[in-house]
């Protein structure tokens, strides 16, 4: 049995999948009475860094046909929007994610931020204006929030994020990790759910085994 609580959830906002698990991602860790660690990742970087030097799905026609028929699947299952972004060029917003988890926002920003990316579409996902927008509407000072993913400190905490990814073995995303378990996919939600299902049901009995000695 697992001893770790937490979910860690490695995620680009330029990735469609790692939008449709975030529509079911935190209830999930909220009914199984997980911490959902939100983990920023640079997902181009993470495929080389796993020696994965191949074309992108956008470079071959069609598997991106088939991609975006199956996500559109999956988003009609989930029953929210998907329409593509402009740009997917997205450090930007990504180290906003950064800002948000020093004050305790980070499940709001990421739900606006795929929002905004995948939910509206057509957005260009580093554009300032964008991303102002979704520091007013969460409250904070504009400028500060603009300034804080343009700084050095951001940069630097992206790039040491990133290289814990690395060095962990997460070579795309979306990925779930608890402890050395991991689940890549939007279509591997189930099989966490059981392993969750699983933990659940031996913490009980071993909790029942305690009791009754």
């Amino acid at each position: 049995m697992s001893t770790s609580k937490t979910i860690e959830f490695f995620f680009d906002f330029l990735s469609p999948f790692a939008y449709l698990t975030q529509q079911k991602l935190p209830a999930l860790a909220q009914r199984y009475g997980y911490t959902l660690r939100f983990v920023p990742i640079d997902l181009p970087r993470a495929k080389l860094a796993a020696g994965n030097t191949g074309p992108s799905n956008r470079q071959v026609p069609a598997k991106l046909r088939y991609l975006t028929a199956d996500m559109n699947r999956w988003a009609l299952r989930y029953g929210v929007p998907l329409k593509f972004p402009k740009t997917f060029a997205s450090e930007r917003m990504n180290k906003g994610t950064l800002f948000a988890q020093d004050r305790g926002r980070v499940l709001e920003y990421v739900t606006a931020g795929f929002a905004s990316a995948w939910g509206r579409g057509g957005e260009d996902l580093n554009d300032s204006t964008l991303l102002a927008g979704i520091a007013r509407d969460l409250g904070w000072p504009q400028a500060d929030f603009l300034g804080f993913i343009d700084s050095s400190e951001a940069a630097e905490r992206f790039e040491a994020i990133n290289l814990e990814a690395h060095g962990r073995g997460v070579f795309g995303v979306p990925t779930m990790l608890i402890g050395e378990e991991m689940w890549w996919g939007n279509d591997r939600l189930q099989f966490l759910e059981e392993f969750l299902q699983q933990q659940s049901t031996e913490a009980a009995e071993h909790g029942e085994i305690r009791s009754s000695r």
